[in-house]
């Protein structure tokens, strides 16, 4: 290997079919010489991963199953392209952990991607976290394990990335960070933040899915027109800059144009802006702490008509209220959240329920499953499993199922 091959990182990610996936692939192409696909992995867009691999070439392709895997490893061969081709969760622990790797993009949406991002946490890689329920499941044990293996954990959602920018140094050695008065949060409030409590009974998927400023799956865009995205980011900010819920607010901003701020004691208030594209926050991460560009366009100050700020509705968006609760509470009780969440958003998309249901399950849940405090993964598991069986239950009690628009 000759001296410019070893300067060339090697990048899995973790999610590759998805939004926050394509955009990092879209980054490393631009970047040839500094950046290299190491592994890709998907669970079941398995055409869209086969695209990837044959463009990108990388060593290992990860999949959910062995008979899928087994089906893309034909037709990669077929192809002539000698990625290897791995599958199941043991698969992803792999590339995430492999000796060669310097960097991974944890992208795998929900609990899902707790496992391997972990992996990655072990084996003192540079985690760029775009799968905010790795902290909202095991924050003590995920922030921990970072310090024990001296893994270096760079955020990727806009918010936290935002924030890291705006935010001293010291911060990132697990120490409260020095001046610090307020976090503040931005949201968009999604597609729904002006309608009323009557016309969000009648949302259908569709309608919850088509975001006004990002472009994301299916899930994290349901979770955006509830603000449950946000709460759930308010508990991952928690844990990322040793932050106390109280120190946290959400505040609407609905043109997507400040990514986040920081308000200090001294009456200073930064902010990070930009044009709303998830390569700039990736691209930060990827380079830091150098700078390189990333295709998203400058953002034109004299082009903004204006800049708003709303309070959130708590009681209109109930997630938001229930997410800042659980993380009030601590303990296990943001686990039973996002597998409560997890569970109702997919019975949305499915609709078994109706959008303003999504809430009323959680709570519903949060109000029935006793758990103990977890402190291991594997009970961090067992609690996720009990709160979602929890939620199943609720699910069959209702006498029929609610069709969207009921």
């Amino acid at each position: 290997m000759n001296q410019d091959t070893q300067h060339v990182q090697q990048i899995t990610v973790l999610g590759a079919t998805g939004s926050i996936g394509t955009s990092t692939l879209d980054v490393i192409s631009q970047h040839p010489e500094r950046y290299q696909v190491f592994a890709l992995t998907a669970h079941s867009r398995i055409a869209e991963l086969q695209a990837l691999c044959l463009r990108h070439r990388p060593r290992f392709a990860v999949v959910a199953d062995a008979a899928q895997g087994q089906r893309l490893q034909s037709d990669l061969r077929s192809a002539g392209v000698k990625t290897e081709v791995l599958s199941g969760a043991q698969g992803l622990c792999a590339v995430a952990a492999h000796p060669e790797v310097d960097a991974v993009m944890a992208a795998i949406v929900g609990a899902a991607g707790l496992e391997s991002a972990m992996a990655a946490v072990t084996a003192g890689k540079k985690i760029l976290l775009a799968n905010k329920e790795a902290l909202v499941m095991s924050g003590a044990l995920f922030m921990r394990a970072v310090h024990e293996h001296g893994a270096q954990l760079l955020p990727i959602d806009s918010e936290h990335n935002a924030i890291f920018q705006c935010l001293p140094c010291n911060y990132a050695e697990g120490l409260a960070p020095l001046g610090v008065r307020r976090i503040l949060l931005t949201a968009s409030g999604g597609p729904f933040r002006n309608s009323s409590y009557a016309e969000l009974e009648k949302v259908t998927p569709a309608q919850a899915c088509a975001h006004p400023n990002w472009s994301m799956g299916q899930k994290i865009s349901v979770d955006s027109a509830t603000m449950m995205n946000k709460g759930l980011e308010l508990i991952e900010a928690c844990w990322l800059f040793a932050a106390r819920p109280e120190q946290i607010e959400v505040v609407i901003h609905p043109q997507s144009v400040i990514h986040s701020l920081v308000d200090y004691v001294d009456g200073s208030m930064l902010a990070q802006l930009g044009n709303p594209d998830m390569r700039t926050p990736i691209a930060h991460a990827m380079a830091w702490p150098e700078r390189i560009a990333s295709g998203v366009a400058p953002l034109d100050l004299c082009a903004l008509a204006r800049m708003d700020f709303i309070a959130p509705d708590l009681q209109r968006f109930a997630c938001l209220r229930l997410a800042i609760e659980a993380a009030q509470a601590g303990g296990a009780t943001p686990i039973v959240l996002n597998a409560a969440n997890e569970v109702a958003v997919a019975a949305f998309l499915q609709e078994r329920i109706g959008f303003t249901q999504i809430p009323q399950l959680i709570e519903d849940v949060l109000n029935s499953a006793v758990v103990s405090q977890a402190q291991n993964l594997p009970e961090v598991f067992a609690v996720d499993q009990l709160a979602r069986q929890h939620a199943n239950v609720w699910l069959n009690k209702q006498s029929v199922n609610v069709g969207v628009g009921s």
